[in-house]
């Protein structure tokens, strides 16, 4: 039995951790040609091995620094040059900065910017042309942070960066739709990843059962895993009439 990604090639981005890492595990398993990047080498190479002792391969590089629009263009042609195509495209990686509106810096703005806004696009431009060879789909991951505010957390910018990634993506849905591009965003809740763990649940108790009561899904916060699943219905050709929407994965909470 064939995997739902079987043959395609698929860049994704941020795979030294998290979601980013077990995105690169499940597109691997389904057949997938994977090729990852991070700014972690150490990370990234983990996510290799890992791949790798689930009965499959993935190619990574790292350090690669996707806000840098040179660099950005540099892995998307190596990339592409490793198996001679790209057919997917998961612009997952972000960096996010916090901070109460009145202490936010320009600093602190325009770094949101670059790392989680500007890095979608570069990624995406560049890999364009490969994609619009064969028709592909580009998918990238918002928030949802672009429809709900959260008191007291200092997410002005990375609300509006995650809501510039949902308009840009139903743009490139436009764009590509000539093309046989798909594009779609998914929009993740509350997911216990390791850097959400570290930065913020272990820093605030009582901040897990806090998001957990904010959902429907009463007994668990989401994991990197949930979102890598609906990563590769995506990407996959049962995918093959979506585009140009949102994927929310947030246990109910945007229904509250």
């Amino acid at each position: 039995m064939t995997g739902r990604l079987e043959g395609k090639v698929a860049l994704i981005t941020g795979t030294a951790s998290g979601m980013g890492r077990a995105a690169a595990v499940r597109f691997a398993q389904e057949g997938a040609l994977v090729i990852g990047c991070d700014l972690s080498e150490e990370g990234n190479r983990e996510t290799v091995e890992l791949v790798a002792e689930a009965g499959a391969k993935m190619t990574g590089m790292a350090p690669v620094d996707l806000g840098d629009p040179d660099a950005a263009r540099a892995w998307v042609e190596e990339s592409a040059a490793v198996h001679g195509r790209i057919d997917v495209v998961f612009n997952n990686a972000s960096a996010p900065r916090f901070a109460p509106l009145p202490d936010m810096t320009v600093e602190d703005w325009r770094y949101a910017m670059r790392n989680e806004l500007d890095l979608v696009f570069y990624v995406t431009k560049f890999a364009w042309p490969h994609l619009a060879e064969r028709g592909g789909v580009v998918i990238s991951t918002a928030s949802t942070s672009a429809y709900l505010a959260t008191p007291g957390q200092g997410f002005a910018a990375h609300c509006a960066a995650k809501g510039g990634v949902l308009a840009f993506s139903r743009q490139v849905a436009s764009d590509g739709a000539p093309y046989g591009i798909r594009a779609v965003t998914i929009s993740p809740g509350a997911i216990k990843t390791p850097v959400v763990d570290r930065n913020y649940l272990s820093k605030n108790p009582g901040a897990e059962q806090q998001l957990i009561d904010r959902s429907l899904i009463a007994n668990r916060m989401g994991t990197p895993e949930d979102v890598a699943s609906l990563a590769v219905f995506a990407a996959s050709d049962e995918a093959g009439y979506l585009t140009g929407v949102d994927l929310l994965i947030d246990g109910g909470m945007t229904a509250l």
